[in-house]
């Protein structure tokens, strides 16, 4: 089966073609004919298999037809990247229609997108958080809606949206046609769909979630203290690029600098970072600049890069489900990558519960020429007590600073009681105070 066998408009077609995308994937050949007919559909899509575009062209051709200048397409993603990314993806394949698309979500300007809901753009593909916060105001009533999407929906359940979504179901009109797109489908988010969907067509809803076929997988035990030492060993000698995930922000700082450090060009992107660092760091790990990115889960899903050959789990997910989304950023659109989860002895009840979910026991792997009896030459990850008593000592110390300048006292860093000011003295500190008065000052004098 081509593209052209689903009938899309020349105009699509085109755009296609200029993207070079030659053969539907199995999900495009499933879910777009029902789509374009106008059904409900019910898909479990694995990351990587290629579903933005099994609704994005649906979409296009569906807005086509009818008026323009209105809102009639709303797309929900569960975080900023993947929401930038379904919005290119919209760009790309509706460059030769007239239909306009914008992203909405946090971490930026709302003036811009203010005017996007103003203007009526076509589409409009946003989070939930920053939806909501639009909704707020009387010129986001999206009261032409006719399609309404669902990408990831499994990821907004876990990141905490579900009552989000609720709360926009309460401000949009019933859509005539929802797609509900989900790598994984708990039973919350069937809930969901079952009260969303009128007699959906049903995509691979019973299979059981797995990485993508053309994931190599493998895993490396070693000592916690040991991974961003074997990190930088593979990197000289196996790893060209790659996107490493980490547990938390603070392991992600922590690490990049240790690359950065040791010789390696990496950037961070989580949760802290601001949206313009966000879009910074992943444009310039797509170019080349940066041969690393390291990242926690909140980039497992929404992160695309093209030809993307490899993926570390710096720390083993805390839940199957991520492993999969992490895996997933490798061997997208079948192509193949290599996955390898990085095991510390603490943490091999996490990985047979990812063995289990993925019904598949990983390869172990031991680096050759790695001393893994190499003494660590320090911790990666700073204790929480630490941290917290270095910013109150950050703070107390900044404030000490802006109160020497403002003249006045402040109670000292160290526990000792603050010296008294002292008063001013004749001689040469009233000379000093004399010669800051001001002309008038010095004019009654002299009078």
């Amino acid at each position: 089966m081509t593209f052209s066998d689903f009938s899309l408009h020349p105009k699509l077609l085109r755009s296609v073609e200029q993207m070079g995308y030659t053969q539907p994937t199995p999900i495009q050949t499933q879910a777009i004919p029902p789509a374009l007919a106008g059904r409900d559909v019910l898909a479990c899509a694995m990351t990587g298999s290629g579903k933005t575009a099994a609704f994005v062209l649906p979409v296009l051709q569906r807005l086509m037809d009818g008026p323009k200048g209105i809102t009639r397409a709303l797309v929900l993603t569960p975080t900023r990247e993947l929401a930038a990314q379904v919005q290119e993806q919209f760009r790309q394949l509706g460059k030769n229609t007239h239909l306009r698309s914008a992203e909405v979500f946090g971490g930026v300007a709302m003036r811009p997108q203010t005017r996007a809901f103003q203007t009526g753009v076509e589409i409009i593909v946003a989070t939930p958080g920053r939806l909501l916060d639009h909704f707020q105001h009387p010129y986001a009533r999206l009261e032409g809606l006719e399609v309404l999407v669902f990408d990831e929906a499994d990821r907004m359940l876990d990141m905490g949206f579900l009552p989000d979504i609720r709360r926009i179901l309460k401000h949009i009109p019933k859509p005539q046609q929802t797609l509900f797109f989900s790598a994984t489908m708990p039973a919350p988010i069937a809930q969901l769909a079952k009260e969303l969907l009128k007699n959906p067509l049903t995509i691979n809803t019973e299979r059981k979630a797995a990485p993508a076929s053309g994931v190599t997988q493998a895993v490396y035990p070693v000592q916690q203290e040991l991974k961003s030492a074997l990190l930088l060993a593979l990197l000289d000698s196996q790893i060209t690029s790659a996107i490493v995930f980490t547990r938390t922000k603070h392991r992600a700082n922590r690490l990049a600098e240790y690359l950065v450090k040791n010789g390696v060009k990496a950037e961070r992107i989580h949760g802290n970072r601001s949206q313009n660092q966000r879009t910074e760091a992943l444009a310039g790990f797509k170019s080349g600049k940066y041969r690393v990115l390291v990242a926690t889960d909140i980039a497992a899903r929404g992160i695309d890069v093209e030809a993307l050959e490899h993926v570390v789990n710096f720390d083993v997910p805390a839940v199957p489900e991520d492993y999969i989304h992490r895996v997933g950023r490798t061997a997208r659109a079948e192509r193949t990558g290599e996955a390898f989860t990085f095991v510390a002895p603490d943490e091999e009840a996490q990985l047979k519960d990812i063995e289990r979910a993925i019904s598949k026991r990983l390869e172990r792997v031991m680096l050759e020429r790695f001393d893994y009896r190499a003494k660590p030459q320090g911790k990666l990850e700073v204790p929480v007590k630490e941290r917290i008593a270095a910013i109150r000592q950050q703070k107390a110390q900044a404030r000490a600073n802006k109160a020497a300048k403002e003249g006045r006292s402040e109670p000292r860093t160290d526990g000792a009681k603050p010296r008294a000011a002292q008063p001013a003295q004749s001689g040469q500190g009233s000379k000093a105070l004399t010669s800051t008065a001001g002309p008038a000052s010095r004019r009654r004098r002299r009078r």
